[in-house]
């Protein structure tokens, strides 16, 4: 099947990693929480789907648009 990034809609730093491989989520589940600009951004799921790959640590810095997982 098609596989779709998720990914960071800002700069920022990775503060907690919510969803492992593996993992079934729907459109709208956070699997990401970034903090960006002070604030904790959640990144979620952009369709229903399992989790593949999740391609960032927790303290890592990620750049905008990078991608932070992907969704089988």
């Amino acid at each position: 099947g098609d596989i779709t990034a998720v990914q960071a809609q800002m700069p920022g730093l990775v503060l907690k990693i919510l969803a492992k491989p593996g993992d079934k989520v729907q459109s709208g589940t956070a699997i990401i929480v970034l903090e960006a600009m002070k604030m904790e951004v959640t990144v979620a799921a952009p369709r229903d789907g399992t989790v593949k790959e999740i391609l960032v640590t927790e303290g890592e810095h990620v750049a905008n648009h990078q991608d932070l997982a992907t969704i089988a």
